[in-house]
C-alpha cells in the first residue's frame, strides 16, 4: 500500500498529469455545479416542499454524474495510453509491459479518474448545503436563492482559479464562470417545464 501511495504522489509530480487531471476536475465540477443549481431551481418550481428531498434528488444526480466522470476518464485514458504506449514500442520495437513507463501511466489514469469523479461531487452537493437549513433556518425559497448562490460562487472559484493557473485576471475569469450559474437559474425560470 505504502508503495501504491508513493507510485501516485510520483505521478502526482509531473505537470502533465497535474494538469490533466485539474482540467477533468474543473470540466466537470462545472458540469455538476450547473446540474445542481437546475436540480435546485427546477425542485422548487415544481413544488418540493422539503429541503431533504431536493437533498435526495442532487445526491442522486452526484451517482450518476460521478459514476459517468470515473468511468469515461478511465477508458478515455486507458485508450490514449495504450495508444501512446504502442507507439512507443513500435518506435524502441521492444514491449513495454509492466514498466516503468506503463506503471506511471495508469497511476496517472487513476489520478484523472478520481480527480473526474470529486469534480462533479463537489459541484453538486456545495449547492444543496443550504437545503439542509431549510425548515430550522431557511424556507424552501430562500434555500434555493442560497443554492444558486453558493453554486455561483463555486463556479467563480472554478474560474477564478483557472484565471490563476493561466495568468489571466482571476475575477474576471471568476464572473465568466460564474455568469453560468445565473443563467441556468434564469432559463429554469423561463423554460416551460
Amino acid at each position: 500500500m505504502r508503495d501504491r501511495l508513493r507510485s501516485l504522489r510520483s505521478a502526482l509530480a509531473h505537470d502533465e498529469v497535474r494538469s490533466i487531471s485539474r482540467r477533468y476536475f474543473i470540466s466537470n465540477g462545472f458540469d455538476g455545479t450547473l446540474t445542481s443549481i437546475g436540480v435546485t431551481v427546477g425542485a422548487y418550481l415544481s413544488g418540493i416542499d422539503e429541503g431533504v428531498t431536493v437533498v435526495a434528488i442532487g445526491l442522486g444526480a452526484a451517482v450518476g454524474l460521478c459514476t459517468s466522470g470515473v468511468w469515461s476518464v478511465w477508458e478515455i485514458e486507458r485508450a490514449e495510453r495504450r495508444a501512446q504506449v504502442a507507439s512507443i514500442e513500435r518506435a524502441m520495437l521492444t514491449d513495454l509491459d509492466d514498466t516503468r513507463v506503463t506503471r506511471r501511466m495508469r497511476d496517472a489514469r487513476a489520478i484523472s479518474a478520481v480527480t473526474s469523479g470529486l469534480g462533479p461531487l463537489v459541484g453538486i452537493v456545495l449547492p444543496l448545503l443550504p437545503y439542509l437549513l431549510e425548515g430550522s433556518t431557511l424556507t424552501m425559497f430562500e434555500s434555493t436563492v442560497a443554492a444558486v448562490g453558493v453554486g455561483v460562487t463555486t463556479l467563480f472559484t472554478f474560474g477564478a482559479y483557472m484565471g490563476t493557473v493561466a495568468g489571466l485576471n482571476p475575477y474576471v475569469a471568476g464572473v465568466r464562470m460564474g455568469l453560468a450559474g445565473l443563467v441556468v437559474a434564469l432559463l429554469n425560470l423561463v423554460l416551460p417545464g
